[in-house]
């Protein structure tokens, strides 16, 4: 469905060298990104700022032109065939608009419908299921200008769609929502991925989006790809860990040893307890713990990945 080798993308600036001189300077914002998405796959796309996500996502849809390499979307190569690419692809930029702004919502998406050339009766079906499942009836009628933000980003998310798009990328899709809005939109994205009928490109600096509908991670950072795979792998590159948390209605025995786990930190006058669980399975620890000693509460914490991937870009 996509396909990168070896991808670059050179940009030149001028800098300071002097009163009044200036020099020019290449900057390598993708630098030798090499991937293959197949279709269906979610996968998040992430890196800190200036690592070069927007610059791939823009090569990818055919706004930018590679400097180097070859890039392949639905089969098409995207600057030369980007009108053929358009009919294909959905694009929604956290920042950016399609939707006309003085247009209430409904002519937008019916104006969409002529720009595409979608049939009427599959127009009307892509946008029946939008408005169930992102609950779009009780704004349909306020022209874009008026919408909030969280209704606006579920409109974006229509406009992207109704087409019938085979590949679907979001820019930051939930960057400047409320609680409410994104669980909206990220309901209605894992449903879409579940479906399996579009593949998905996430950029994003919310970590949350990426744990909750994605299954592969893909991190840039100074244009090159420096992790490429699942969310449990790269937690398992760092040694990252769950942990027991446990309230005791007494405190531990002095000596007290837990099979599986190691004590990292002990609170409340000894009656909150935190171990380090040292396998993937919880439960030999748990209950080695009930044994031994009365317990009140307990929980297990997974680990955090924003940890993790601030360690990632801090290592670099």
């Amino acid at each position: 469905m996509i396909q990168m080798q070896d991808l670059k993308k050179d940009f030149v600036v001028r800098v300071k060298a002097g009163r009044l001189r200036r020099k020019k300077r290449v900057v390598a914002a993708v630098d030798g990104v090499s991937l293959s998405i197949g279709r269906g796959e979610m996968v998040g796309y992430i890196g800190p700022n200036g690592a070069g996500k927007s610059t791939t996502l823009k090569m990818l849809t055919g706004v930018l032109t590679p400097s180097s390499g070859t890039v392949s979307v639905c089969g098409l190569t995207p600057v030369p065939q980007r009108t053929k690419l358009a009919l294909r692809i959905g694009v929604v930029f956290g920042q950016r608009s399609q939707l006309w702004w003085d247009l209430p919502l409904r002519e937008s998406f019916a104006l969409l419908r002529h720009v595409y050339r979608v049939p009427p009766a599959e127009h009307a079906a892509r946008l029946e299921r939008c408005r169930e499942l992102l609950d779009l009836d009780e704004f349909m009628e306020t022209p874009v200008r008026q919408l909030s933000l969280g209704q606006r980003m579920r409109g974006e998310l229509t406009a992207a769609l109704l087409h019938g798009p085979e590949v679907l990328f979001l820019d930051e899709p939930t960057i400047g929502l409320d609680v409410v809005s994104k669980q909206a939109v990220r309901s209605f994205l894992a449903e879409l991925g579940a479906a399996g009928d579009v593949t998905l490109v996430l950029t994003t600096h919310d970590l949350a989006d990426i744990e909750r509908l994605c299954e592969r991670l893909v991190v840039i950072d100074h244009g090159r790809v420096v992790h490429d795979g699942s969310i449990e792998a790269l937690h398992a590159r760092y040694g990252s860990r769950r942990s027991l948390v446990a309230d005791l209605a007494a405190p531990l025995p002095d000596g007290f040893t837990l099979p599986g786990a190691t004590l990292a930190a002990v609170t409340a006058n000894g009656h909150r307890v935190t171990f380090t669980l040292d396998s993937s399975t919880a439960g030999a620890a748990v209950a080695g713990l009930v044994a031994a000693v009365p317990v009140r509460d307990l929980s297990v914490v997974e680990p955090d990945i924003e940890d993790v991937v601030s360690r990632l870009y801090s290592e670099r």
